[in-house]
């Protein structure tokens, strides 16, 4: 099933995952919010319910190295993922010409000291050229994107105290970058702020609040089919 243009049945399917989150924010009584995000991650398939402690930390440890090598990948391309902020306007035309602006600045660097590695199927060689026609269709797909995903999160829940920090909308924005690079049949449409935005408030980790996000996704679209074997168990 092509996903790159989703039906009216996803797009309802988004909107009913939405009310629920609404829902569960208004039950007075509810789950304690320190561990609303914990609910969430077991809610949402994240970990098996049967799994002792130390296995959740090491997958969890697994999963947070995996989401740092695809935003350090992401950060060699557009310099300005990772670095707090985020870009609104165009940063490549549909000619595929680089359009000049200060948030893609190429001095930025990876505050969390990530370094750039490379993952197997990556659109760029070691020189961080792109390496053959169907990656740069990727590329410029993905970079034609990152504007629309900004302009979508500055209006995402914008009564919430959370999102007055341009970090914290910076966050949400890598979120979304970052998972529309690695999910090219998905990339990013209007309303999947919306659907990440909880994730991102609840979880204080941005790896987790992507892993938490991409199994919504898996759920909403995909049809519980995993995103990413790479031989292994995420």
């Amino acid at each position: 099933m092509s996903t790159k243009e989703l039906t009216w049945s996803m797009i309802l399917d988004m909107i009913e995952w939405r009310k629920r989150i609404h829902v569960s924010r208004k039950v007075k009584k509810g789950v304690h919010p320190l561990i609303k995000g914990v609910v969430w991650e077991f809610l949402l398939g994240c970990f098996d319910p049967n799994s002792t402690f130390e296995e959740r930390s090491q997958l969890r440890e697994r999963r947070r190295e995996q989401y740092g090598t695809w935003k350090a990948e992401c950060q060699k391309m557009v310099p300005v993922i990772g670095s707090g902020k985020f870009v609104m306007a165009p940063i490549i035309s549909d000619d595929r010409r680089p359009i000049e602006d200060s948030s893609t600045d190429s001095n930025l660097q990876d505050k969390n000291g990530v370094m750039s590695t490379l993952l197997r199927d990556s659109s760029l060689d070691h020189g961080g050229h792109v390496n053959n026609a169907v990656s740069e269709k990727k590329l410029i797909q993905w970079k034609l994107t990152l504007h629309q995903i900004g302009l979508d999160v500055v209006r995402t829940d914008r009564a919430l105290v959370f999102y007055e920090s341009e970090t914290n909308q910076a966050k949400l924005w890598d979120v979304l970058a970052v998972y529309a690079w690695v999910d090219n049949d998905i990339g990013y449409v209007q309303g999947m702020s919306d659907i990440c935005s909880p994730m991102v408030i609840l979880l204080e980790n941005e790896a987790d609040a992507f892993w938490c996000f991409e199994r919504a996704m898996r759920r909403l679209v995909r049809g519980n089919g995993r995103l990413y074997d790479g031989g292994g168990s995420l």
